[in-house]
């Protein structure tokens, strides 16, 4: 059977369509174009050797047959987990616990996290590149030696007591202030001390920070400022003392709890002493304010008395003088009045009363008279009459008026 023969025009476009895909296979191999997330920069290595960092986002051209290694912006060391993980994920990397040892001396597992920045300088970040080669390679030569240091370094600053009284807000800053600047210097002393809850002697040791002569810390040459790398953040967020301290830690707690309750109820029993004896000194200023209230009312009532009798005093006293300057008065004009009537009298002879008086005689005895029920006369009579021819009533009469005329020196006769 005869094979078919392929057309011309079929073989060049069967050996075109072969062509293009050889070259777009070899343009994909050798693709002079690369991309760059916002997270991250990339080292370039060109064909001939030289190298650049593209730090911007996005497209950008790097070059035929060149080499790229993709770094991230920022790098967290985590040691949450029990095993390391040296794999990259999220721009993180597990490191695995960290052993802490503190002075007294114990120890303990930290688990945190830091945050470290690359440096933004192209000279900086392609020693990083060359020293290290991969983030891998910086993590383990680097940054993770560098901070299981500064974790270590700060847990000798103080013992396992003072970081669970209170101590780990002073060790996360003492450990972000050596990550940024430096590891500390320290001073080690050995001391020996009296342990109240295992009652044994012990030993255990300061550690004191270095201080040159203008007073500032002195720091151990910090490896990561070499290149220019910073640390964004630092937390440790979890100490896990051993099983001994721990022990040990329980124990201090339950007596500190105890002495923390009997100083309670010692504090309680003197508050409610002070208390009482305050209640008692109130009540006492209330009597006493009261008191001295009703005191003071008695005092403000006599006063008022005294000025009240002293006001009638007064009155009295001013009465009194209206009444002798009245009587003084009533005499003044008894006295004139007297005076007027006298020297009437003197001039006179006192006649208007002489006859008043002579008047009432008069009248008095004529009332005698006229109620007299015996004989005026006698009924018989020897001898001639005496009288001048008057008979015995016009005598009586006429001896009455010279009588009454003599004893009020009083002169009837008609004066020329």
């Amino acid at each position: 059977m005869e094979t078919p023969k392929i057309p011309l025009m079929n073989k060049q476009r069967i050996f075109a369509i072969g062509s293009g895909l050889v070259i777009l296979v070899a343009l994909f191999a050798v693709n002079p174009f690369s991309w760059n997330d916002a997270t991250e920069r990339t080292v370039v290595t060109t064909a001939s050797g030289n190298q650049f960092v593209e730090f911007n986002p996005g497209l950008f051209y790097s070059g035929f047959f060149s080499k790229e290694t993709t770094w991230p912006n920022q790098i967290s060391v985590s040691y949450q987990q029990e095993e390391a993980d040296w794999d990259l994920e999220e721009n993180t990397i597990e490191i695995g616990l960290v052993e802490i040892p503190f002075n007294d001396p114990a120890k303990a597992t930290a688990k945190g996290i830091t945050q470290y920045i690359l440096p933004a300088d192209e000279k900086k970040m392609l020693e990083i590149h060359n020293a290290h080669r991969s983030v891998e390679g910086l993590v383990k030569r680097r940054l993770a030696p560098y901070t299981q240091e500064c974790l270590s370094s700060c847990a000798q600053l103080m013992n396992t007591e003072m970081h669970y009284s209170g101590g780990r807000a002073q060790m996360s800053q003492d450990y972000l202030d050596q990550l940024r600047n430096g590891v500390y210097l320290l001073n080690v002393m050995e001391v020996n001390t009296y342990d109240t809850i295992e009652r044994a002697n012990r030993k255990i040791y300061q550690v004191q920070k270095q201080l040159d002569a203008s007073g500032n810390v002195k720091r151990k040459y910090s490896s990561i400022k070499e290149y220019g790398i910073n640390v964004a953040d630092a937390q440790i967020t979890n100490v896990d003392y051993e099983s001994a301290i721990d022990s040990l830690i329980s124990k201090k707690l339950t007596a500190a709890t105890k002495a923390s309750v009997s100083k309670q109820e010692l504090m309680t029993a003197q508050q409610q002493a002070l208390t009482a004896e305050a209640q008692g000194k109130k009540t006492l200023v209330e009597i006493e304010y009261k008191q001295k209230q009703e005191q003071t009312i008695q005092v403000v009532q006599a006063q008022t008395l005294v000025e009240v009798a002293k006001q009638d005093l007064l009155k009295q006293e001013i009465a009194r003088q209206a009444a002798e300057k009245e009587a003084a008065k009533i005499k003044t004009l008894a006295d004139a009045e007297a005076y007027a009537k006298q020297r009437v009298m003197q001039a006179d002879g006192a006649l208007e009363k002489k006859l008043a008086t002579y008047e009432k005689v008069q009248a008095n005895w004529a009332k005698a008279f006229s109620e007299f029920q015996g004989a005026i006369v006698p009924q018989y009579q020897s001898g001639a009459g005496t009288g001048g021819g008057m008979n015995a009533m016009q005598q009586f009469m006429e001896f009455q008026n010279m009588k009454a005329a003599k004893d009020l020196n009083l002169d009837l006769t008609n004066k020329r």
